[in-house]
Order: C-alpha cells, then sequence, then structure tokens
C-alpha cells in the first residue's frame, strides 16, 4: 500500500465513521478558547471544563482578565495541572491582547505564538478550530496516532508529523483530520491500552500489523521448541 492511498483508506474511514468531530473543550469566544486550550495542556479536557464555567464569567474579555490579581486568578484554576505557572501566562496572554492587540485575538501563528502559554500546537489549535484555518496542532494524541497507522514514518517531533500531515491531507480537510486524528487517540489508539478489537482502521495500521507479525513469529518458535523438546524426550 503506497503512502497515498493508505491516507485515502484512514480518510474514507474516518469521513463514514466521524463525519463531524468537534473539540471537546467548551468555549463561547476566541478569547475563551484560548484560556481553554493553555489551561489543557497536560491536563484533561474534562478537567478544564470543569473549572472554565466559573473562570469565563469573571474574566469575559482580555481588559478584565489584564487587570486580575494572581491569587484571584488561581482561585478559579487550582485544581488543573501547574495552576501557577498557568495563572501567570492566562493574566501575562491577556495583558498582550489589551495591550497589543486591542483586545482582539490575532488570526495568524506568528502572532498567536507571542501570547505567553502559547505554543505551536495552542496556535495550531485555536487557526484549525476558531478560523477552519488548514493547521494541523500535534499533541500526544496526534503524534501516536499518525506514527502507528503509518501516516508518518519515524517521525522524530511533532513539526515533522506536522509537515507530513499537512502535505498529505487534503488542505480543506486538514482541519477535520486534526481532530479525528485526537479523538481516535483519546478513546480508541490509546497510549497504554489501545482498543484494536474496535478499531476499524487495523488492516492499514503498520502497528497493529508489526505486532501480529511478531505474535505469530513467537508462536511458530513456540511450537518448534515444543516439538524439539517431545523428540528429545522420546
Amino acid at each position: 500500500m503506497t503512502k497515498k492511498e493508505r491516507y485515502q483508506r484512514i480518510i474514507q474511514w474516518f469521513s463514514e465513521n466521524m463525519p463531524s468531530p468537534t473539540t471537546e473543550l467548551n468555549y463561547d469566544s476566541p478569547f475563551h478558547l484560548l484560556l481553554a486550550v493553555i489551561l489543557s495542556a497536560q491536563c484533561t479536557d474534562k478537567r478544564v471544563n470543569m473549572v472554565t464555567p466559573a473562570l469565563f464569567e469573571a474574566f469575559p474579555d482580555p481588559k478584565s482578565l489584564a487587570e486580575a490579581k494572581e491569587e484571584h486568578v488561581y482561585s478559579f484554576i487550582k485544581s488543573v495541572t501547574f495552576p501557577n505557572n498557568k495563572t501567570r501566562n492566562l493574566i501575562k496572554a491577556a495583558k498582550i491582547l489589551n495591550e497589543e492587540f486591542n483586545d482582539c485575538m490575532p488570526e495568524d501563528i506568528d502572532n498567536l505564538m507571542k501570547l505567553p502559554g502559547v505554543g505551536r500546537k495552542t496556535a495550531n489549535v485555536m487557526l484549525a478550530v476558531v478560523w477552519n484555518k488548514a493547521a494541523m496542532a500535534v499533541d500526544t494524541h496526534v503524534f501516536r496516532v499518525s506514527n502507528r497507522l503509518g501516516l508518518t514514518t519515524n517521525s522524530k517531533t511533532p513539526l515533522a508529523t506536522e509537515k507530513t500531515l499537512v502535505k498529505y491531507f487534503p488542505e480543506e480537510i486538514i482541519s477535520t483530520a486534526h481532530h479525528w486524528l485526537i479523538l481516535h487517540g483519546r478513546y480508541v489508539c490509546k497510549s497504554r491500552n489501545p482498543d484494536c478489537d474496535n478499531c476499524g482502521l487495523t488492516d492499514v495500521c503498520q502497528t497493529f500489523k508489526s505486532n501480529k507479525l511478531k505474535r505469530s513469529n513467537k508462536t511458530i518458535k513456540t511450537k518448534t521448541k515444543l516439538k524439539k523438546s517431545d523428540k528429545e524426550t522420546n
């Protein structure tokens, strides 16, 4: 199977089985999505969605958050991972949005990445979710699933994965593919215990094929040893 055929098969399956994927982070504005994505770093979306309603109500716009005290912001997000650092990043990002962008969210990756707490992945999430741009955010799920399925080959970095996925996925579905891979990694192709029995892509999955071959070889070796042992006993 060529790489092009692999992509076509995977696109077909996701299109049929996950036609309208969306982010699982709750938000009501681009600014609030930014806060949620920053908070989601090394934290579950479920936990983030538990703390953001009160946070969003307290800080409806960048100006209100830019003027907030750290201890006040911390009180809303203390249950997420790394709350101290994230508190500082939220306030600093809000200040930049207020002072340099007139409370408006920049729509390009370079300006987004000027905001504290915003790396390439977060910036791409914003571009893909808010503006439906052809941006591929590579988190741990996307990185893992891409390598396992064979969408990438021995990709060593998130950036290398991003470049390959953007190259082979049609531009008009890149933002959708971003959600496909995240959700598949979150619920099916999990890190420690991938649910291969409920995956519709085992026919093209490089890792599944490799593991199947290993199991087959192990079985053959075991049978060979047993036969040898029987002959020696007789």
